[in-house]
């Protein structure tokens, strides 16, 4: 069994090499460089240069490293068609992200950023708690990730909304779905946590037309993909007062640049793409799993819908 590694030289995920050939010893795996069209059964990838999979049609599966889909399948007709594409399923990554999102509700609800810009001020002003009934919490995406950050949620009595492509029934979540939900969905969110994969569909679904369904003083947490949000769009319904403020994991060009707005504006809190990232234990695992599985003639689970995007 051959197996083809690639990874971008500046990702730590070079290192993870070794832990692969450990963990699937009867494998022989080669780290691709360019020009190398010798014959392979998987490739395990991780943004990776059409070049390198362009007319691959001896692979038995490609397997993605990290969470999200989008940049594999931005290489559209390099991606060979009939081979399946396979996402990780979680790699320790849910519990990261429904930490991330918790604290920064809690920070919100508990107004730690009001206290954190008046002790800049040194004012000592106690202020009236919100009502967490009137706190709702709205998560875009219930996949994997979104339910699990639901869950964390429900331990601290939000209120809690969803909204998903179709529609699904879950315990203590009031459900939406399609376009004919996503309006009731903003409306009814005090809160809104995107975790969608970014699709053709979901690409600037934060514009100021859906932004502004949200209620008056509603915050954003994106922890999904920079290219769900109008960053123009956002930053005018901040500093209008609309959205009372947003934690902001991820950004349409990464690193964030020096001279953007966004750095200069108080009330957007700035992570640089760190709410989630792949535990190389978890992944590794359960990557060289689903290896065997395909070995064995078996369907795995993780298949990419290349149609849907994700």
């Amino acid at each position: 069994m051959k197996i083809l590694f690639y990874a971008p030289p500046s990702s730590n995920m070079r290192s993870w090499l070794d832990d692969f050939r450990a963990a699937l010893p009867q494998a022989e795996f080669r780290l691709w460089k360019e020009g190398d069209h010798a014959p392979a059964d998987y490739a395990l990838v991780w943004r990776p240069p059409a070049e390198m999979l362009q007319a691959r049609h001896d692979l038995k599966g490609i397997f993605n490293l990290g969470a999200g889909v989008d940049a594999i399948l931005q290489l559209g007709a390099a991606l060979p068609a009939g081979v399946p594409v396979i996402r990780i399923d979680d790699g320790g990554m849910a519990i990261q992200m429904a930490e991330y999102v918790t604290h920064a509700v809690l920070g919100y609800y508990r107004r730690f950023d009001s206290y954190r810009q008046q002790a800049q001020r040194a004012e000592w002003q106690p202020l009236p708690p919100f009502d967490k009934q009137d706190f709702s919490v709205g998560i875009l995406g219930l996949g994997v990730l979104g339910s699990r950050i639901a869950a964390a949620l429900a331990h601290f009595g939000f209120p809690l909304n969803g909204w998903s492509r179709s529609q699904k029934d879950l315990p203590g979540i009031a459900c939406y779905a399609g376009e004919d939900g996503l309006d009731a969905f903003l409306r009814a969110s005090r809160v809104l946590v995107c975790i969608l994969p970014l699709t053709a569909d979901t690409h600037g679904i934060l514009n100021r037309r859906n932004l502004q369904k949200l209620p008056q003083d509603a915050y954003l947490i994106n922890v999904a993909r920079g290219g769900h949000v109008v960053e123009a769009d956002l930053l005018a319904l901040v500093q209008q007062g609309h959205i009372a403020a947003a934690t902001l994991d991820v950004f349409e060009q990464e690193p964030l640049p020096d001279d953007h707005p966004f750095w200069q504006e108080p009330r957007i809190s700035i992570t640089p793409h760190v709410s989630a990232l792949s535990v190389p234990k978890d992944t590794i695992r359960q990557i060289a799993d689903k290896v065997e599985v395909l070995q064995r003639g078996e369907t795995v689970a993780g298949l990419v819908n290349r149609q849907q995007g994700y």
